[in-house]
């Protein structure tokens, strides 16, 4: 008789972020086994636990407190882990710090499993995925950024209550850096394959409340983490079920528009090898100079920090 194999799935860093992925990984029973890691062990001892006393309302998903070594038979190892910004330090100098953990933590779970898909959470995401990239030796295509996916649903959500329709017959894309310099796809925007009908005005304050709609939420309730985990649901649902999603995660790239060897959002196909295929968007000339800005952008950030 075979028995099936328990999925599992890690994750690293049990911080706002961590601990609402990993929870709502757990409200919709996405793997058969989950293991929370982060350098406070106590914290992930706390969050495991008060997930266990849940479990009697919930399916048999086993959770623990785990170390690196729980990483071995993971499927997926999503990575949240990050230091948070001191009072004075500039961008480049958490950047540097962030790389110095990374380092560490993909030392550590690249030691016990060759086989997995890193999901890289930590902002600046794309960055810290190519980081990933270049530590672990991975394959790219198992090296995934959550990319633009968040910013896609916001964009996504903002048109449709702009058209009182749902969010989810609504068709568009945000692509490049998750970050400022990310670039709306108003030439592909449809319902149903109809143009929006939005004019420009409206267009520009849907994409300003796109970009900056983490910038509100921190303003009012100090960090970003319900839409996030559920995006990283999402992408992992996409790989454990081997669906061959569309989602725009953050992946290399190579002769995308003629970009090359940077990580950014863009529509990828995902499934149980990670990402499949890049999907190359029919751009307008303004967007593919928009993708090319935010490109040099991120190659400018890597640069500062030596990678």
């Amino acid at each position: 008789m075979n028995v099936k194999k328990a999925t599992r799935i890690a994750v690293i860093g049990v911080g706002a972020v961590g601990s609402t992925s990993a929870y709502t990984l757990l409200l919709r029973e996405r793997a058969d086994e989950l293991v929370l890691i982060d350098a406070n062990h106590e914290k992930a001892v706390g969050d495991a636990l008060d997930m266990n006393h849940g479990l009697p309302f919930l399916g048999r998903t086993k959770v623990w407190a785990g170390t690196y070594e729980d990483c071995r038979d993971a499927e997926i190892i999503v990575i949240t882990a990050g230091a948070a910004q001191k009072q004075g330090e500039t961008r480049i100098d958490l950047l540097k710090r962030n790389a110095s953990i990374f380092d560490s933590i993909i030392g550590e779970v690249t030691k016990v499993n060759s086989h997995g898909i890193l999901l890289i959470a930590t902002n600046p995401v794309d960055v810290m995925s190519y980081l990933s990239l270049k530590k672990s030796q991975w394959p790219a295509h198992r090296v995934i950024g959550t990319g633009t996916l968040l910013d896609s649903a916001r964009f996504r959500y903002l048109i449709g209550e702009h058209l009182s329709i749902d969010p989810r017959s609504v068709h568009a894309h945000i692509i490049g850096e998750h970050g400022d310099s990310e670039v709306p796809v108003w030439s592909l925007a449809n319902v149903a394959g109809t143009e929006l009908g939005i004019g420009n005005e409206a267009r520009e304050d849907i994409f300003t409340n796109t970009r900056d709609a983490a910038y509100q939420i921190i303003s009012a309730k100090g960090a970003t983490y319900y839409a996030i985990a559920l995006a990283i649901d999402r992408i992992c649902t996409a790989i454990l079920r081997d669906e061959g999603a569309v989602l725009n995660v953050s992946t290399l790239l190579e002769d995308y528009h003629g970009i090359s060897d940077v990580y950014l959002g863009v529509p990828c196909i995902v499934d149980k090898q990670g990402v499949r295929s890049v999907m190359k968007l029919k751009l307008s000339g303004e967007e593919t100079d928009g993708l090319h800005r935010s490109a040099g952008k991120l190659r400018d950030i890597i640069q500062s920090i030596g990678l």
